[in-house]
Order: C-alpha cells, then structure tokens, then sequence
C-alpha cells in the first residue's frame, strides 16, 4: 500500500517523540482501513484511494484538535462535532463535498478505535453534509471526449529515429534520457519507438469505454482483456466494489489499440514479474494522482479549457454514464458502469446542456 503514514504538515507540527507516537498510531489505523475497515466479518478493506483520503482527512483532524487542546490521539465524539462546527463556521468556505467526506473518515477513524481498541466510541455526528445526488458534475463533453481519444495518440510522442538528421537526433536523445531517466548514450531507438508507444492510447480509450475508476486502473490485469471479443472481462476479486464478475465492452479502435500494447508491453523489464496492466515508467501502479496529471496533460495538448472546472479522472467516467444514458437508456449506462443498483447510476444521469437547451428551443 503506497499511502503516506502521515502527512508533512504533521511532520511539522510534532516533535520527536509525538510524531513516533503518532506514526505508530496511524500506521495501525491505516492497516486495518487497506484489510478489515470496509467490512470486519468479511475481512474486506478500503481501496488504496479510500485509505489515502482518510489519512489526510484524519490528520487535518488531529492538527486542529492539537491547537484546540495539545497532542493528544484520544479525540472524542464532542471533539469531532466540535470540528464539524469548525469547518461549518469557518472563514475558509468549505464545499459540502468536503465536509461530508470529512465527517465519513472521522466515522472510520471511530469505527476503527471501537474494533480494534476496544473503545467504547460510538460518534453519531449532529450535523449532516450529505452532498445533493443530482448537483451536476464535471465531466466530458461529446466533443472533448473525441479530442481526449485523439491527444492520446500525441501524448509523449517524439519524431521518427529515421526522420531526424544527427544533430536533431542528439536534441531529442537529451530530452528521452532525462524522460527515461537514463544516460544519454543508452538511448536508443528502442526507446524513440517506446515513446511513441501504446501504453497512454490504451489505458486512456479502455477509460474513455468502459469508465474505469482510478482503482481499476490500478488493479487492471493482461487476463481481463479479451480483444477477440471486444470487452474486458472484470472478476469479482479485482472489481471495485468486489459484488460480481463484469464484462464490459469495448470499440474495435480500442481493442486494436489493446492488442498493439500487450505486444509491446512484452519488451519492457517492468512487466516481467508482473501481470498488471499498466505501470508507470517508475513501475508503480497509477493511483488519482497520476491518472489527474495524465488528463491535464491530455487536455493541454487537445486545447480543452479546464479553467473554473475540477476534472480527475473520474470526469471521463461521468461523461460515459451521461452518454450512454442518453444514447441508450439508463440500463445500459448501469450495466457499462458496473453498477449493482440503478439509483447509482441515476446520479450520472445528466442530461447535457446541448440538449437542455435543444428541449428549450423546441418548448417555444
């Protein structure tokens, strides 16, 4: 698990032995959130996004109840409502989306001290921050999603080896070694054809299909692709919400671009011992982080504006459930976003504002 302990700004505040205490305190909790925290009797944990996201949230937590009252671990219901009302009253003006998922990692954070503490900690909060289902959100349009599958084709790409002349070569050798982190006489043309690789192309198209969250596109493995099919075939283990086995389709484009990088994947020592995938070239799994930083780039080279908007990953996703809602019908944007219950999939259920105003213009 590739989640923090604990945060800088903690690091900071502590001295030496608080940060030991601390850390050992956290470290415990974190633990149990990755392998027990979502269900203790059925020994399931939290994803690895979920976790990093209660670490921080709990941290901001302990950092202001340490202002309040002194290091302290032992916080209180009346501690956490007290920070419910911080945020509530405070001058920095909090979204509903941050102050209920503030409160939901408290609640693990408690839930976490009843079982494994054994502490009688129960915390019913006296505010609720339940964001509306329909606020609408951030996501592709028609038009930006077809640029987004054509930017992924330019994504890092670099001239042919063959086209360049030696002195363009030696540009482009300088900029691939410091990309590759290698010696500039260990580039080769190997690496000219790496960059121009399919690795970007089909991980961002399986998204732009099958609305891959970031935790699946961490937990993506070579046997879920079936090309001869067109679909990718999620088991019940690897699944985000672990409640059965998916078959999602796929494009013939997509596939094709599939079929080239499972080829290519072969020559990277990476993927040796692994049957992930996709890796980053440092060989990690990608995680929001990356994945947000992937899109921006992706945006920046398809010239989408992205001021005044929040895009992650997840807006890929949200574009393929409005889509296929409206192409198809909720159903199928249900069965395409592997979703158990339909009242899940309602909330991406956005009628897009083309159409809105397509429905204005026809009412007179």
């Amino acid at each position: 698990m590739n989640v923090p302990v604990v945060s800088s700004p903690v690091e900071e505040r502590l001295d030496e032995r608080q940060l030991v205490d601390y850390r050992e305190y956290k470290r415990d909790l974190l633990k149990w959130l990755h392998h027990l925290g979502k269900n203790p009797d059925h020994a399931e944990g939290y994803a690895e996004t979920t976790v990093r996201q209660v670490s921080y949230k709990v941290d901001k937590f302990y950092r202001w109840l340490w202002n309040e009252e002194g290091y302290t671990t032992s916080a209180t219901p009346d501690d956490a409502d007290d920070y419910m009302r911080h945020l509530v009253y405070s001058d920095t003006e909090y979204s509903t989306g941050h102050k209920a998922s503030s409160q939901k990692c408290l609640k693990r954070l408690f839930k976490w001290r009843r079982h494994e503490l054994g502490e009688e900690v129960e915390w019913e909060p006296t505010h609720s921050f339940s964001p509306d289902a329909s606020q609408p959100r951030d996501y592709l349009t028609v038009e930006e999603r077809k640029l987004i599958r054509e930017a992924a084709l330019e994504y890092g790409s670099v001239p042919s080896y063959s086209a360049l002349d030696p002195q363009e070569r030696q540009s482009w050798k300088r900029y691939l070694a410091q990309r590759f982190e290698k010696p500039i006489d260990d580039v080769s043309v190997s690496d000219f054809d790496r960059a121009n690789g399919w690795k970007i192309p089909s991980l961002t198209w399986v998204s732009l299909d099958c609305g891959l969250r970031p935790v699946e596109v961490e937990r993506a493995t070579v046997n879920w692709v079936d090309t001869e099919n067109n679909v990718l075939r999620i088991p019940k283990a690897e699944s985000s919400k672990n409640t059965e086995n998916w078959i999602v389709g796929v494009t013939e484009r997509t596939s094709t671009a599939l079929e080239r990088w499972l080829i290519e994947r072969q020559q990277y020592d990476q993927y040796q011992d692994t049957d992930a995938l996709w890796l980053t070239r440092h060989g990690n799994p990608y995680n929001s982080s990356s994945l947000k930083y992937i899109l921006s780039r992706l945006c920046e080279i398809a010239e989408i504006p992205t001021e005044n908007r929040s895009l992650s990953w997840y807006a890929i996703r949200h574009s393929v459930g409005t889509y296929m809602t409206r192409e198809q019908d909720l159903a199928a944007a249900q069965a395409q976003l592997r979703h158990k219950s339909p009242e899940t999939t309602m909330r991406y259920d956005q009628t897009p504002i083309e159409d809105r105003r397509d429905a204005l213009n026809r009412m007179g």
